[in-house]
């Protein structure tokens, strides 16, 4: 009797909502863009996030840089001998990195040196190689970005100034693979001699050292090792690197999400003006209801279907957008906000992250306020005497 009941009160409620459809499509259009703005940057901080770790799986363990009044200098290559003390190291790689920067587009490229075949997962580098193979002596794999910032076209050689002013030349080995393209898209990869004597770093000398352990659980023990036996060096782990990622996305999504609480606020006040701006024809609707039999509550129950249909149907349509955008578009309206702001810009395949909490916390932060902002006008015309809403 009671399902009934409340079947024959939705019934009423989505012909009521069909009778002014126009007024209601308009809310349900503002309703679905908020959830939209919001739903968006969750999911694409989120996919971020997810893509950053997945290439990081194959970064190195430990990090060890030699600093210097707190900044960054080149460490000596005999630091590496001070290492092999430590029980749990699989081996150490050193590595040359830096920015080179290209007059000609305002671009700059990050430069990785390194000796691939030392690497202990140098096949997995190979498999982020598309095209080609990982660079010997004057060659480079370049990433989309440099590719195409390059121009090269059909050709396979290109040149780039020493600080001496003199000319390096490299020939293309191969390219990075697409799937890669949050961490390779700027990056041209080459061997440890010719980042050396691109930056003029001299050969007893490198950027940093790549530390492989033998046991992943170990490794915050052996990094902390490694800052007793050279405690002029800073040592970061892949851990603490995820963690950045991790929070620089989640800030960023957290950060625009806040500013976009003014829009919601803005939504909610429209929602509550429309819906305590009852028309004459609603005021004898209800009215005409009371004086049928129907009692407040019923009027309320009403009411509140009504909100329950607008607010699922936004969401729908808001969430589903925002997956869209996110998927299909790879979250071209908000991903620079996120990602930051770059000459050399990567295109992603990002993945939507679907989380329970974060769509709870999205349906939390739209759909109770504008119930709220619905029910309560709601109860205050249905209070109103029938016979002076008829008058």
């Amino acid at each position: 009797m009671v399902l009934d009941k409340h079947l024959n009160i939705l019934d009423y409620a989505l012909s009521s909502l069909w009778r002014r459809r126009l007024k209601v499509g308009g809310v349900v259009c503002v309703f679905a863009a908020v959830i939209f703005l919001l739903a968006s940057f969750q999911m694409t901080a989120g996919a971020l996030t997810t893509a950053a770790t997945a290439i990081l799986r194959a970064a190195p363990e430990i990090t060890v840089q030699k600093m210097t009044a707190g900044r960054q200098e080149s460490i000596p290559l005999s630091y590496r001998e001070k290492l092999r003390s430590i029980f749990g190291i699989r081996t150490v790689v050193p590595r040359v990195w830096g920015y080179y920067f290209d007059e000609s587009n305002g671009a700059n490229y990050t430069v990785l040196g390194l000796d691939t075949w030392m690497m202990p997962d140098g096949g997995s580098l190979g498999d982020a190689i598309v095209g080609g193979r990982p660079p010997a002596a004057g060659e480079a794999v370049l990433g989309p970005g440099v590719r195409r910032a390059l121009g090269l076209n059909g050709r396979k050689t290109f040149s780039f100034f020493r600080p001496d002013l003199s000319l390096k030349s490299f020939r293309v080995a191969g390219a990075f693979h697409p799937d890669t393209a949050l961490a390779t898209y700027d990056t041209l990869l080459v061997s440890l001699d010719d980042a050396r004597d691109l930056f003029a770093i001299p050969g007893d000398r490198v950027t940093d050292l790549c530390v492989f352990v033998a046991n992943p659980r170990e490794i915050q023990t052996i990094a902390e090792k490694i800052a007793a036996a050279l405690p002029d060096t800073r040592v970061v782990t892949r851990p603490q690197i995820e963690k950045t990622y991790r929070a620089v996305f989640g800030w960023r999504g957290g950060f625009a999400s806040i500013c976009l609480l003014t829009a919601l606020a803005a939504f909610i006040i429209f929602a509550w003006d429309k819906a305590s701006g009852l028309t004459p024809e609603e005021r004898k609707e209800i009215a005409i209801l009371k004086v049928l039999g129907w009692q407040t509550a019923d009027i309320l129950t009403v009411r509140f279907y009504e909100g329950a249909v607008v607010s699922l149907v936004s969401f729908l349509l808001g969430y589903v957008s925002a997956y869209a955008h996110v998927a299909f578009f790879s979250a071209g309206l908000f991903r620079p906000i996120l990602v930051g702001w770059s000459v050399l810009y990567p295109t992603l395949d990002l993945v939507p992250s679907l989380s329970p909490g974060d769509a709870m916390l999205v349906l939390v932060l739209t759909v109770l306020p504008y119930l709220a902002a619905t029910v309560i006008p709601a109860w205050r015309g249905s209070i109103i005497p029938p016979d002076s809403a008829m008058n």
